[in-house]
């Protein structure tokens, strides 16, 4: 196993001397702005990061399509982040912060009751999604749920998925009421 991993991590530096210029690359050919290479160089890392991560089968074969897919996704995340971020920067602007105030405190939430809302969207869970959801909650990952909970990472990963379309639907039916 030991000799697998050092096989594969081989592979991915070998991959990474020889083609490190051309993914960069393909990366910037595909952002905007000023700052372009500083991003490419940064996705590219981050490319191979996973790639050192990842816990499949890596072949000399299936490296350059496994590295050009990651790149894509990465790239794809960037456009997400900065679209939100100009959606963002646009209500910021084109918002009166200083005439803006809330005519009647008691229309706001606070955290206690929406923690409480929470709650009790949770307790109408059966005793199998409502242990998955706290433990998602908690910061464990759904393979992590399931091995703790001893149960197939498919079935974490369904208690988990109705879990949290039960809360968000009960939490919304709350808060509108």
């Amino acid at each position: 196993m030991e000799q697998n991993i050092e096989s594969k991590h081989s592979i991915i530096a070998e991959y990474y001397t020889e083609c490190y210029a051309e993914l960069k690359g393909f990366v910037a050919s595909r952002l905007l702005g000023d700052e372009k290479a500083e991003q490419a160089e940064d996705i590219v890392q981050n490319v191979f990061v996973r790639l050192l991560k990842m816990d499949c089968m890596i072949t000399r074969i299936t490296l350059p399509c496994l590295v050009y897919t990651i790149a894509r996704n990465l790239i794809l995340d960037y456009w997400r982040h900065r679209h939100s971020l100009e959606k963002y920067e646009y209500v910021v602007r084109n918002t009166d912060w200083q005439n803006r105030y809330v005519d009647d405190v008691a229309t706001i939430y606070s955290a206690h009751e929406i923690q409480r809302k929470l709650e009790d969207g949770i307790a109408q869970l059966s005793e199998k999604q409502s242990s998955v959801y706290r433990l998602n909650l908690e910061g464990m990952t759904v393979k992590d749920i399931a091995l703790h909970l001893n149960i197939k990472y498919k079935c974490a990963e369904h208690y988990l998925g109705n879990a949290r379309k039960s809360v968000r639907r009960y939490v919304k039916e709350e808060m509108a009421s």
